[in-house]
């Protein structure tokens, strides 16, 4: 079984000049995401699996549209190019996150319930 851990790659930002190495990337996969989604919301996996496959699915449609994205507080997200290869398109992409991202973890069910 694959988790976010067993596939690491360098990431290196880039400017007109040089490049920089800011750290590490973990690959994050859907089974992943569902377990976490249920661990921060305190909701059923059952319930939160077919909400959170919705929500890719859209995501993936809205990205092969060539839509940008403004979701905070993942941050936002412009397609900056595309390239069809078979069987796939890549994109390459621009992501802007806010730094107010590191706000502490919140359950938003609780939270709206008071």
């Amino acid at each position: 079984m694959k988790t976010a851990a067993t596939k690491t790659a360098a990431v290196v930002a880039t400017t007109a000049s040089d490049s920089v190495q800011i750290g590490e990337v973990r690959e994050l996969r859907k089974k992943e995401l569902i377990e976490r989604v249920v661990a921060r919301s305190g909701i059923k996996k059952k319930d939160a699996k077919p909400v959170i496959e919705a929500m890719l699915a859209v995501l993936g449609a809205s990205l092969a549209d060539g839509d940008d994205f403004v979701l905070p507080p993942f941050g936002k997200v412009k397609v900056k190019r595309t390239k069809e290869q078979p069987g796939a398109k890549v994109f390459t992409c621009r992501i802007r996150q806010s730094d107010s991202w590191t706000t502490p973890l919140v359950n938003p069910l609780i939270d709206a319930a008071e």
